[in-house]
């Protein structure tokens, strides 16, 4: 096994116990909420703040000013006055990397697929799902979320906000087909028979070798 992973998911799709599920199969690590943590020792910030960011973009005028002014990268003379949102980013870029350099792995969101673009035993997975599937998934996994319309809007505002974020700092659009190498709709075969498909696809894309 040599495959990296990364999967992009609309909340309430199931693409974290998917993940999960994958990583168990293979015997390969899982980085979710846990490459937050690992970022957060490796850059110094607290993981509070890496919380605090995470997976969401800001429109202030400032923000905007500064990603058009400035390059990307540690060794810009610009990365003092960077907002924190954009160190976080970059912070997180750079151990989505050293995480794939260690050997395979699942990756769920944070822009994973495009840090590692260049990467050809990185295969992307985009899971996706319709809404009553993903109203019932929310339902189940958040006992704070009492009705299907507190479900909806909680669906809705998290997918507005990961659409953002991707599409702020990556140069494809999120959720679109041709930004991965497979999207699939969980709610049609559930989380264990999206899991028995992806590891089909995982299996044949490693006898091909890869890309």
């Amino acid at each position: 096994m040599n495959t990296i992973i990364t999967i992009g998911r609309q909340f309430g799709s199931a693409g974290h116990e998917i993940g999960e599920k994958l990583a168990n199969h293979f015997g390969i690590k899982y980085y979710d909420k846990e490459l937050l943590t690992r970022a957060a020792k490796e850059s110094g910030f607290c993981e509070e703040m890496m919380q605090g960011h995470d997976e969401r973009p800001t429109s202030s005028f400032l923000y905007n000013l500064v990603m058009d002014t400035y390059s990307f990268g540690y060794n810009s003379a610009s990365f003092v006055d960077m907002p924190i949102s954009h160190k976080v980013f970059l912070a997180q870029f750079d151990t989505i990397k050293k995480i794939a350099d260690e050997g395979p792995c699942v990756i769920v969101g944070r822009c994973a697929d495009y840090a590692l673009s260049e990467y050809p035993n990185c295969l992307s997975v985009f899971i996706h799902s319709d809404e009553k599937s993903k109203i019932k998934h929310i339902m189940k996994k958040y006992s704070d979320i009492t009705t299907e319309q507190k479900a909806k809007e909680l669906m809705i505002k998290k997918d507005k906000q990961r659409q953002s974020y991707y599409n702020y700092y990556s140069s494809k659009k999120w959720g679109r087909s041709d930004t991965y190498d497979l999207s699939v709709n969980s709610g049609i075969l559930g989380e264990d028979g999206t899991v028995k498909l992806l590891i089909q696809f995982i299996e044949d894309f490693e006898a091909k070798g890869g890309k």
